[in-house]
């Protein structure tokens, strides 16, 4: 019987090894270098094998996995998947110790570690090395996020889980969480730091040197594994285009990718402000939201207990409002069904913008599942409408099994239109909303902490109402004997103010103080352009090899996406070439692990090993008797149906059974009369979770003021619009001038409105507002400056025309 009260304890009291975690981050510019230490510590009476499930950025390139056991540091190798795995388990058979590190087959963003054979009473400290570029968010900044929350993937029936696995995430509130987090960050750029912003307490910004180009700070006590670890840096004159040009490896073989130079372009295209000033006045607008159950849950920042489906109910408003007239629109939900609200996109008008938005204001959390394949598969089903560029927006939480078939499709179909995702939350799968705007041409955004979704969804909007950039190609001047090899997929989306990266391989002898250059053309709003950047081609100093496994990261992402689409869906050859190129440069892949065994003096390790899944945090949710009835329903679904947990992501189907004896621990239970597989607690829901409260919430006086907007841009003078105002009825009515009519009078009322009191909103009303002067500009009013003046002095605001657009 083992002991259960010694080291830390789950909430099946069973003990922990997994003590602490440690990070380390070193950021240059925009790319990240993260190192990891897991410590663990076996107190138990047997050998332990500890598994954890976790989550890494879905971009990073993990590039380095060590571990060491008293004075003995073992550096583990990449190797073919299954030899690994094979590799490991003959270990564990024999009494070594043994460590494996392998990404998942479903999602890049997930990864296990096994640590095997930890002797009794003794520590191990596991190195987890990757590197990561940081995404340009809003407002500038660069995001880097250490995810901390891993919650329950839905895997949908049907969606490639061909079964066999017997690693299954373990997952616990985030409150429960039973080991530490540290964290610190050291910042560096040829230009100053700003400021660096985050989620989480931070302790103060301490800058390294008098030109404030390089700072660091560190995570403050007590961090709870709610929410993931996300990191605002801010430059100053941030994003300008630059270029990385890094020697070879030494040991490396000439010709091949480690042994060239590799250049890591950044690329921000200007265009010109006449182009970027006009808003599309046409295209098809289709949203796609989540009401998952998950999507019950509080969000961070909501101070009246607002929830994910909440937010997004209030954002579908805004976004409604703020299409041109013209358009097309549709909006489709799903969860383990979906539905949509007009069999096919309808033109945009007051009286489909009302149906709308009656139906958006019933949406709940209900729909169970996170099966978002289906409803993507019916809407690129649909035939595009002439001259209505197809814009796509997702909202969701990212809790989806099947990330990579999700990716897949919306590749398939990138030639039909252009993918916004919105990643929802505390957890949401960085693998999917990046891989979802990348592969569909568009831009990803997350909304985390403390953020609001609305002024996030409405600059992706923007994006969406720009014309789209087509055409887009790069040529290279290089000097004489010196050749090319881009490295990277094609670009197929510019945005104004937007990052693009381009990793090459170069060869041949590069002449000293020489100079590169690269032109980026483009057709935009049917007008030929291009930019021209010039760079040194001098290495740079100390800059190891990370644009060479950044590099080798992209390669490898392209060549498993080249997989994929192949008739045969297990193309060797594109498979050979991944894991010739992940053991060559050391970054994982999907078809690749690292492996390390500790042979030691040779005696193997004695007694019976105990296996110990680490649990991750997980967000809490709860869900309304629907919801349950719902779960209800779905537990009673014939033999084969869907399951909730990483099913499949780890295949061991194919391993040899283990000589070792185990002791099962497993959150897996099977329904007596389905079979289905469920996670317990991903299926338990408490009363005292509930995330929203029951009663009616106090609307936002902006979202009352939008929600009166009438489709044209123009508001009605009615009781409901005072109200927004701060005003009466009789106060509007008297301070209204004689010679213009209701509707201008209120429409100038409202900007003036928006103007003086929600300037801090400006982000997202401003596209409704363009519309609501767009509508004033054709009634062609003559008194435009009176009812300035009197809205202002109505309204106690100080608001000039010229500020209103008039």
């Amino acid at each position: 019987m083992v002991n259960c009260r010694c080291g830390l304890l789950t909430l099946k009291q069973e003990p922990v090894p997994l003590k602490s975690v440690e990070v380390e981050v070193e950021v240059r510019d925009h790319v990240a270098t993260v190192v990891s230490t897991l410590n663990y510590e076996n107190q138990e009476d047997n050998p332990l094998e500890a598994v954890f499930v976790f989550p890494l950025p879905g971009d990073a390139a993990v590039c380095h996995f060590s571990a060491k056991i008293g004075q003995t540091e073992i550096v583990a190798e990449v190797k073919e998947k299954q030899k690994a795995r094979e590799e490991y388990d003959d270990a564990l058979s024999s009494g070594q110790q043994a460590f494996l590190l392998e990404e998942s087959e479903q999602s890049p963003d997930i990864f296990s570690l096994s640590v095997g054979c930890l002797p009794p009473k003794e520590s191990a400290s596991i190195r987890l090395e990757y590197v990561t570029e940081l995404a340009v968010q809003a407002d500038d900044g660069l995001r880097f996020c250490l995810p901390a929350v891993l919650n329950p993937r839905y895997q949908p029936q049907g969606s490639g889980d061909q079964g066999g696995s017997n690693i299954q995430m373990t997952s616990i509130p985030a409150s429960k969480v039973p080991y530490s987090l540290s964290f610190c960050a050291r910042v560096s750029s040829p230009r100053p730091v700003v400021k660096i912003e985050s989620n989480c307490s931070l302790d103060p910004l301490q800058y390294l040197n008098t030109e404030q180009t390089q700072a660091t700070t560190k995570l403050a006590a007590g961090h709870k594994f709610d929410r993931d670890v996300e990191v605002l840096i801010y430059y100053k004159d941030a994003h300008q285009p630059t270029a990385v040009v890094e020697a070879g490896e030494a040991s490396a073989k000439p010709g091949t990718l480690m042994g060239d130079p590799a250049v890591m372009l950044s690329l921000y295209p200007e265009f010109p402000q006449s182009v970027m000033s006009s808003v599309a006045s046409c295209g098809e607008f289709v949203c796609l939201l989540d009401r998952s159950g998950s999507m019950g849950v509080q969000l961070n920042n909501s101070e009246n207990h607002q929830s994910r489906i909440g937010s997004a109910r209030d954002t579908l408003l805004l976004l409604l409002k703020s299409l041109p007239l013209g358009c097309y629109f549709n909006i489709y939900s799903f969860g383990s069904s979906y539905e949509h609200i007009f069999p096919k996109s309808v033109e945009y008008s007051q009286k489909t913008m009302e149906e709308a938005l009656k139906k958006v204001g019933e949406m709940e959390a209900n729909l169970a599942g996170t099966e978002i394949l289906r409803p993507l598969q019916h809407i690129y089903s649909q035939p595009c409408i002439q001259n209505q560029p197809r814009q796509l927006f997702v909202f969701t939480d990212g809790e989806v099994g099947n990330t990579k078939e999700v990716i897949d499709l919306v590749k398939k179909n990138s030639h039909l239109h252009r993918c916004f995702s919105f990643g929802i939350g505390e957890g949401a799968s960085s693998a999917l909303i990046n891989g979802l705007a990348k592969e569909g041409g568009g831009h990803a955004q997350f909304i985390t902490g403390t953020d609001r979704m609305q002024p996030k969804v409405m600059q992706s909007l923007r994006y969406a109402l720009q014309p789209a950039v087509i055409d887009v190609s790069v040529s290279w001047d290089l000097p004489k004997d010196m050749s090319v090899s881009v490295l990277s997929p094609p670009i197929t989306a510019l945005f104004q103010g937007q990052r693009s990266l381009v990793y090459a391989q170069l060869s041949g002898q590069i002449p000293e103080a020489a100079e590169g250059s690269v032109t980026v053309k483009y057709t935009l709003a049917g007008q030929p352009s291009q930019n021209q950047f010039n760079f040194s081609l001098r290495p740079a100093e100390d800059s190891g090899l990370t644009v060479h496994r950044l590099a080798a990261r992209a390669l490898i992402r392209s060549l498993e996406m080249e997989n994929r689409e192949s008739k045969d869906q297990q193309d060797e050859s594109v498979k050979k070439k991944v894991v010739e190129l992940s053991v060559q440069s050391g970054v994982s892949s999907a078809f690749t692990a690292f492996v390390a065994v500790n042979k030691g003096d040779g005696e193997a390790i004695q007694g019976p090993l105990v296996q110990r899944n680490v649990p991750t945090a997980k967000m809490l949710f709860a869900v309304t008797q629907s919801l349950q009835i719902a779960y209800n329903s779905f537990s009673a679904a014939p033999k084969g149906g869907r399951s909730f947990f990483l099913k499949g992501m780890f295949s061991t189907k194919s391993r040899k059974k283990r000589s070792v004896e185990r002791s099962q621990v497993s959150t897996t239970k099977k329904s007596e009369k389905s079979g289905v597989a469920y996670t317990e607690q991903c299926l338990s829901f408490d009363s005292e979770d509930m995330c929203e409260s029951t009663g009616l919430r106090q609307r936002d006086p902006l979202l009352q003021l939008v929600s009166l907007q009438k489709a044209s841009g123009c508001w009605d003078l009615a009781p409901d619009l005072a109200a927004a105002v701060g005003k009466t009825s009789e106060e509007v009515e008297k301070q209204k001038p004689a010679s213009v009519s209701q509707e201008v009078w209120a429409t100038i009322l409202s900007l003036i409105w928006l103007h003086g009191f929600k300037m801090d909103s400006k982000d997202e009303w401003e596209l409704l507002a363009m519309k609501a002067v767009s509508w004033l500009r054709a009634q062609n009013v003559s008194c435009v400056e009176e009812c300035v003046d009197a809205g202002n002095a109505l309204l106690g605001c100080k608001v000039q025309k010229d500020v209103l657009g008039l």
